[in-house]
């Protein structure tokens, strides 16, 4: 074992045991000298193990007394509400809001807290440029060429492989890759779906799945969901007979954050293989987990072909390569005869370059230091939000992922509040956005993937500031 990793899992076996709740807020953490002694480590070894845990933000030195679990961590606001859709499939057209907050995407004048994708700063920029140069070298004509409809092969094996770390049972031949992961779950809805039909999802629900479903056709059926478990199963058991698909977001879904548990990943699966309805599981999410391990998907638990898994490095490694990729189970055909009629190809120089980013180590290597980024940052928010925003205001407590869902009392309308921030140059993601329903007027998601500074402090103050204007 060497030295990093060895470090890397001690710091992780301590992180694990603070954000179960093992050790608390303000709880002294064994000194340097005991923590090589227990573990066979010398000096340096046992400093980078704090250096770990407090880059993370999970504790704090005091001068001449030691480690101590972060009182950061003492901070917790109320949970939001569980959600209370009705329970009646509708056709109703996305909010117009949703254009009018993703136009601002790009726009380097504002503070973007609206999109949930990592800023640029967290991403290996430089090493990923060098992987596009590599790749031209070395695919067939510098990858000008179509690749073979299913993908580049060693993408769909680096691919199959990762996923043995969440009881992925699949191989190579098992991946079609997309163009991205928009791609994959439109590719899933074509294959499944007829206008008419009705498609179930959590509610909140992530705006680009609405404009899908209205595009298809679809009605859509909105699930009760908890900010911290998921979606309610009792709920989808009654709906089981009028719905014909459903698409879930089960690992630190936009906007919660929640995570189902095993249980219920295992008793979902279980229920729509059985009453023969497809589940599209979007994981865009699962490889940003805060925890020591990284959470099973639905896929883990199927045994029918019945689920579509789909991912894509949209979230975790570079957001404009394009890169998705879909397990379609026993729609395979289907899928794949709709790449062939809609675009044939993936992208062969960006397939190659992640293929080769993943499989050299540097992903696992990248991943390690954007958790504890993400982390850090989720914990500085909600420090702050505590400090400057309006009494009564409720947050999630996502275990991974980027976003945070955040509910005012019922005075403050959060398009208001958007209309107010912009004027501030912030953008912010109105919870309007996230139903078909009129429901979330009160709430709204922030994304905490940008790099935490006094700017990002100063911009969430003000956000606090005109909320307290409005309630």
């Amino acid at each position: 074992m060497t030295k990093e990793f060895l470090y890397t899992e001690i710091a992780n076996g301590i992180a694990s045991q603070i954000t179960s709740g093992v050790l608390n807020a303000g709880d002294k953490l064994p000194s340097v000298r005991i923590l090589c002694k227990e573990h066979q480590i010398s000096m340096n070894t046992a400093k980078r193990v704090f250096l770990e845990l407090e880059s993370m933000s999970l504790i704090e030195s005091k001068p001449q007394s030691g480690y101590f679990v972060s009182q950061l961590l003492s901070i917790t606001l109320p949970l939001p509400e569980v959600s209370r859709p009705s329970l009646i499939a509708n056709t109703n057209e996305p909010d117009e809001l949703i254009s009018k907050v993703y136009e601002n995407m790009g726009k380097n004048n504002l503070t973007l807290f609206s999109i949930a994708i990592p800023s640029g700063d967290l991403l290996p920029q430089a090493k990923l440029k060098k992987e596009i140069i590599n790749a031209t070298r070395e695919l067939k004509s510098g990858g000008a060429e179509y690749e073979e409809l299913q993908g580049n092969l060693k993408l769909r094996r680096m691919i199959a492989l990762r996923s043995l770390s969440w009881g992925g049972n699949f191989n190579e031949n098992d991946v079609v890759t997309t163009n991205g992961g928009m791609n994959a779950l439109s590719f899933c809805l074509m294959a499944l779906g007829k206008p008419g039909d009705t498609i179930a999802i959590e509610s909140p629900c992530y705006p680009g799945i609405l404009q899908l479903a209205a595009g298809f056709g679809l009605k859509v059926l909105e699930l009760p969901t908890h900010p911290a478990h998921g979606i309610e199963i009792e709920a989808l058991k009654k709906a089981i007979p009028k719905i014909d698909i459903c698409l879930l977001i089960p690992n630190f879904n936009t906007p919660l954050g929640s995570c189902m548990s095993d249980e219920n990943k295992k008793e979902v699966v279980k229920l729509l293989a059985e009453n023969n309805i497809p589940l599209i599981e979007d994981d865009v999410y699962g490889d940003l987990y805060f925890g020591a391990n990284r959470p099973k998907c639905c896929k883990s638990f199927d045994k029918e072909g019945n689920v579509l898994y789909c991912s894509s490095v949209s979230k975790t490694l570079a957001p404009g390569y394009r890169v998705g990729w879909i397990v379609p189970g026993k729609y395979k055909e289907k899928i794949l005869k709709l790449k062939l009629l809609h675009s044939t190809s993936s992208i062969s120089i960006v397939n190659e370059a992640v293929a080769n980013f993943l499989k050299s180590g540097r992903y696992e290597k990248h991943l390690q230091q954007m958790r504890r980024t993400l982390q850090s940052n989720y914990q500085n928010y909600v420090q702050t939000i505590a400090e400057s925003f309006p009494e009564g205001t409720k947050t999630s407590r996502p275990q991974g992922g980027l976003s945070l869902w955040i509910e005012f009392d019922k005075k403050v309308r959060t398009t208001e509040l958007y209309d107010l921030a912009i004027k501030q140059n912030i953008s912010i993601a109105p919870g309007r956005m996230f139903t078909l329903q009129d429901q979330f007027e009160n709430c709204m998601r922030l994304c905490f993937g940008l790099p935490w500074s006094e700017d990002t402090q100063l911009k969430l103050r003000q956000i606090g500031n005109l909320a307290k204007r409005l309630s």
